[in-house]
């Protein structure tokens, strides 16, 4: 979805911004193979910097190691918006790391056509494409595997149900009108209805996204993004339907300049009974316990409602996952990473340590949080699927969804004036 072309001076402007220099770019891939010692070293750059996931992926390097003990891995973790930032300026120099975290989509196909990552088909063959067909989808391109999963998912509410009964909401919405009296009432409780980390303006986003999906039908975005064209009644509805939800002021004090899993962020406000419900991935329960104390029992799990007259539906989800991408000509040390990363005992691990929803078939039965099986259950009868708004679409227009809803939740643009931005941005992608 998306037009992948942007330009290079586009890329070199986003590098400028990142504030990384061609210098430190160029210390990144093609110096990992080989050496004196006879020792492969090999980058990878993850975004898991939330415990338990960060020491348990760091154990992971190490077990990896032990079993080849001519490699070395050298993990580089970055918080989300700074490693787009900074794969966005890696990209424009020609350079990635050996091994890298993608969620797929248009960013993916960019660096493909761009020729800067490894086409894995036949060095995964066997094992690659025996993982979760929903979960390799992402990383297929032109029937090609350009990536390994190792996480799939969805972004629905996590709720509090202890904050939900206090103000007398008896069960969770299954229609946005529904859900906007649920705010009321939180509010009226005297409880934050909503967390939200307005500073980092992807968690914004979903809301957007999700209201389109439910307006405009899950088939619209993917339409709109090749006609580059976000004009349509469907997309100012839902931005209308987001008005709505901000008019009633439904977020924490200071939203606007909180990030998402700090200690005073969106995720510490759920973890720590501050807010009623995060619209987040199935990754929420780990971060609300490591930002925060974590709900427990109490935590909840339901799917975005459904928009009254509306043409999708509830069993539509919006989502993805997270995989690993290799640099163009990463060693083979690499690819045995990848595989060892996507065996049934790793996957088993990550299972039971970091929440994720597995990947190989086998791992499924390590399951036992009764949320995260809810999540896997949404998933399974899921009747369509929307990769994340700022990964399905080149860099440049996923970036411009971001900040455009960030700006109507800000009060700084209407519904209307969101889909004239993507649009007008859309079609300078050419």
């Amino acid at each position: 979805m998306g037009d992948p072309a942007l330009s290079r001076r586009g890329f070199l402007a986003a590098s400028a911004a990142a504030g990384l220099s061609m210098t430190a770019l160029s210390a990144c891939g093609g110096d990992s193979d080989g050496g004196s010692s006879g020792t492969t070293t090999i980058e990878w750059w993850n975004i898991s910097t939330t415990q338990p996931t960060k020491d348990v992926w760091a154990a992971l390097a190490k077990q990896f190691e032990a079993r080849n003990p001519k490699v070395k891995v050298k993990i580089v973790q970055l918080e989300n918006d700074a490693y787009k930032s900074k794969m966005t300026a890696l990209t424009a120099s020609g350079k990635l790391p050996d091994i890298f975290h993608t969620w797929g989509g248009g960013v993916l196909k960019q660096q493909v056509d761009a020729g800067l990552v490894e086409d894995l088909t036949e060095k995964t063959k066997g094992w690659g494409d025996s993982l979760l067909s929903v979960a390799r989808e992402p990383y297929l391109i032109d029937e090609k595997a350009y990536g390994i999963p190792f996480d799939i998912g969805m972004i629905g509410f996590w709720y509090n149900k202890a904050l939900f009964k206090q103000a007398g909401v008896s069960a969770p919405p299954t229609t946005w009108s529904g859900f906007l009296d649920a705010v009321r009432k939180l509010k009226a409780a005297g409880i934050t209805p909503l967390a939200l980390a307005g500073k980092e303006k992807w968690p914004g986003m979903y809301y957007w996204a999700y209201l389109a999906m439910r307006t405009a039908g899950v088939d619209a975005l993917g339409k709109a993004g090749n006609d580059k064209d976000f004009t349509g009644d469907g997309f100012v509805k839902a931005g209308q339907h987001l008005q709505d939800l901000v008019d009633l002021q439904p977020f924490q004090k200071g939203f606007l300049g909180a990030a998402y899993s700090s200690p005073t962020g969106q995720a510490a406000a759920v973890g720590n009974g501050k807010a009623a419900m995060e619209l987040m991935g199935q990754w929420a329960p780990v971060v609300e316990a490591d930002a925060g104390k974590g709900l427990g029992a109490n935590l909840g799990f339901f799917p975005f409602p459904a928009v009254d007259g509306g043409k999708g539906v509830i069993t539509e989800v919006f989502g993805g996952g997270g995989g690993h991408a290799l640099r163009k000509d990463a060693p083979q040390a690499a690819v045995d990473f990848l595989k060892f990363f996507a065996s049934v005992a790793t996957d088993t691990e990550l299972v039971k340590k970091t929440g994720v929803l597995p990947v190989v078939p086998a791992a499924e039965s390590a399951i036992t949080d009764p949320n995260i099986k809810a999540v896997q259950a949404q998933l399974k009868a899921a009747t369509g699927f929307q990769l994340y708004l700022d990964q399905a679409y080149a860099p440049a227009l996923g970036q411009e969804v971001n900040d455009s809803v960030a700006a109507l939740i800000a009060g700084s643009k209407s519904p209307q004036q969101v889909t004239e931005s993507i649009t007008k941005v859309a079609k300078e992608e050419q």
